[in-house]
């Protein structure tokens, strides 16, 4: 006699799942898709490229918001026919099946009732991520390659669209800093916990023997913004630099110079772009991030000024917020939220939702106590 009843598990399911489906409203996402595709059907879209791009690009991210939300009201619909089955024909084999879908849609659930926390003025656009090595010399740039893969990895598994828009590569081992932009929504809500400063604690494979090296690397993230006018950024602010892109050990990839550099000159802040093909398309890519980063420079600036002025200054979380440790005890550990991982190798392959996840709900405790 087949013993199974994971009724409770499916109630618990349905329970959170329509409270996900509350805070989604699910109605006014249908009427902005509704809206969105309007616009997309109108002959005269692509007169205005920039415009157009836009319009389908919302669509995209709606419609993906919605189909998301379809798909676990359906898997959950077959998982209560897949138990009465394997009840009814006393099947071990479909039982199995049905523990297994529950445990996976207890993932997929809880990843959007995260999801359901952002509630920030960007959280719902794309993001752009640089990473940038630190001190540790071959082990730190060796370092800043490993959390590159992890984030490519991690977009791979959601199958989020990916576009590399900067390497420099350096020249032994692993990348100086990379740019890359991920494009599916709420990207920058989700990874904009992840910004900060990553420490990684090994034996060195470039040094002396048994040698333990701690190294550095930072990760910034940034949201995809569609417009930035609220920066005027003067032409005497900037100094625009061409140079020809180039991949590891100095190959050339381009036949000309058309990878940008953009410095603007008051704050430091350098972007660099190489990936389109002409360096006027590069130059305008490379002034739409500099435009967000000093969009929210700007904010943060009016936030610590206000905090000054109420009296309450708090310290920043991103200074190592997270070390990897590679030697004697293997552990990766969120030093924010206390969330740790054992084994490091499924992190560095792209399997850090839970600390995405404890971070999401570490930074909602944190604004709710401010």
């Amino acid at each position: 006699m087949l013993e199974f009843d994971p009724s409770e598990d499916i109630k618990a399911l349905r329970s959170t799942f329509s409270d996900i489906k509350a805070v989604v409203d699910v109605d006014a996402l249908e009427a902005e898709i509704a809206r969105l595709s309007d616009e997309a059907g109108a002959p005269d879209l692509w007169d205005d490229v920039d415009k157009a791009q836009k319009v389908t690009s919302a669509l995209s991210h709606r419609q993906s918001e919605l189909k998301r939300i379809t798909d676990i009201e359906r898997r959950l619909d077959d998982l209560e026919v897949l138990v009465e089955l394997a009840n009814e024909m006393e099947d071990e084999d479909s039982a199995e099946e049905a523990r297994h879908e529950i445990a996976e849609l207890e993932d997929v659930i809880g990843q959007l009732e995260v999801q359901t926390l952002l509630d920030g003025e960007y959280d719902d656009r794309s993001a752009v991520v640089t990473i940038r090595s630190g001190a540790g010399g071959d082990d730190a740039t060796d370092f800043a390659e490993m959390l590159m893969r992890m984030y490519l990895r991690w977009a791979e598994r959601h199958k989020y669209p990916v576009k590399v828009m900067d390497t420099s590569y350096a020249e032994g081992a692993g990348i100086k800093s990379a740019t890359f932009e991920i494009d599916a929504p709420y990207a920058y809500g989700t990874l904009s916990v992840e910004a900060g400063t990553h420490r990684l604690a090994r034996i060195s494979p470039f040094g002396a023997a048994d040698k333990r090296q701690t190294s550095f690397a930072a990760v910034e993230v940034i949201p995809v913004m569609e417009e930035a006018v609220e920066v005027d950024i003067p032409e005497g602010d900037i100094r625009v630099d061409v140079f020809r892109s180039s991949g590891p050990g100095g190959q050339s990839v381009n036949t000309t110079d058309s990878a940008v550099r953009i410095t603007h000159l008051p704050t430091g802040i350098v972007v660099s772009m190489q990936n389109e093909k002409s360096q006027i398309q590069n130059r305008a890519a490379a002034m739409r991030v500099l435009q967000t980063r000093l969009l929210l420079l700007k904010r943060e600036e009016e936030a610590a000024k206000k905090k000054e002025l109420a009296g309450t200054i708090t310290a920043s979380w991103g200074d190592q917020m997270r070390s990897y440790f590679l030697y004697g005890q293997q552990l990766v550990k969120d030093l924010r939220t206390g969330h740790e991982v054992g084994n490091p190798a499924p992190v560095f392959d792209g399997d850090i939702d839970g600390f995405i996840a404890a971070g999401i709900r570490w930074r909602k405790r944190k604004d709710d106590d401010d």
